[in-house]
């Protein structure tokens, strides 16, 4: 018996540190991916705007790394435009999701009664609609618009963490230490502070980096099919589709933002699983 224990404990630790390695590994991209959406620009040097017929459809180069678009661009600078809008759009999209979702799932957690039923019907109403429906709604309201973008993808996302949240918020404050606390006298921020936001931390770092896959995701089905940001902002989406038709005779063009996009996606998917198992152990 004893022979199994040790066996499963050994087991158990190569996979926390399988989980952590995957978690390292997804940071670097992201690192990276972040480094290159911040300073490329500026290490570049080329407006991604900038057009210029007679370098049209040029192959990549030492002067222009991954050559140029049908209309002369240089698709490095506009990959870097593209990582910068992409990334930083999703983040700010993931964390004005999160405090709502959160705020209103302790609320939930705590109140507990009318006050719970209400929040749990408005959240299922909206994860009710699909959330891309949802953002293409906010889309064809104001079409190229970021704020319309960002916020449908807000209010698409908060009912995860509402949902999360007050699972999490629920057994928390019917414990023994919330209970300790409140006949000692301390105040509910005290114990928000103390008991409710470390429990809920590794469950929110995993759907942070969820969430921001998913917006990135969604703002690029969105470029793609043409509903969301438009011409000439460089977005992952809109490359694949300026990029489509020239295929055939620049397939290299397609394969930057594809690749970027595959990148940043599998970096977000490594560390939503790395803290997802350690907020399991």
């Amino acid at each position: 018996m004893s022979g199994f224990t040790l066996a499963h404990s050994d087991q158990a630790a190569s996979r926390d540190r399988a989980a952590q390695a995957r978690m390292r590994w997804g940071l670097v991209i992201v690192g990276l991916i972040a480094l290159f959406a911040i300073a490329g620009p500026m290490l570049i040097g080329i407006d991604p705007a900038a057009q210029n017929l007679s370098n049209s459809l040029l192959a990549p180069s030492s002067v222009h790394w991954l050559g140029t678009d049908v209309l002369g661009r240089s698709v490095l600078a506009r990959l870097a435009a593209a990582a910068q809008l992409s990334l930083g759009l999703a983040l700010l999209a993931a964390v004005s999701a999160a405090l709502p979702g959160v705020l209103l799932g302790i609320v939930a957690g705590w109140c507990g009664g009318w006050v719970e039923r209400a929040l749990v019907m408005v959240a299922d109403a909206v994860l009710s609609i699909p959330g891309l429906l949802l953002v293409l709604l906010f889309a064809a309201l104001a079409p190229g618009q970021y704020w319309a973008i960002y916020l449908g993808l807000s209010l698409t996302m908060w009912v995860e963490y509402f949902r999360v949240t007050r699972a999490t918020c629920r057994p928390v404050l019917a414990g023994d230490a919330v209970q300790a606390s409140r006949l000692l006298g301390f105040g509910s921020i005290y114990i928000v502070r103390r008991h409710v936001l470390p429990a809920l931390a590794p469950y929110l770092a995993t759907l942070l980096a969820f969430s921001t896959a998913q917006a990135v995701l969604a703002l690029a089905a969105l470029g793609f099919i043409g509903v969301g940001l438009q011409p000439p902002t460089a977005e992952l989406g809109l490359m694949m589709i300026e990029f489509l038709p020239n295929y055939a005779e620049a397939p290299w063009l397609i394969t930057a933002p594809v690749c970027l996009l595959m990148l940043l996606v599998l970096a977000m998917v490594l560390v939503t699983d790395g803290t997802a198992r350690e907020s399991s152990v």
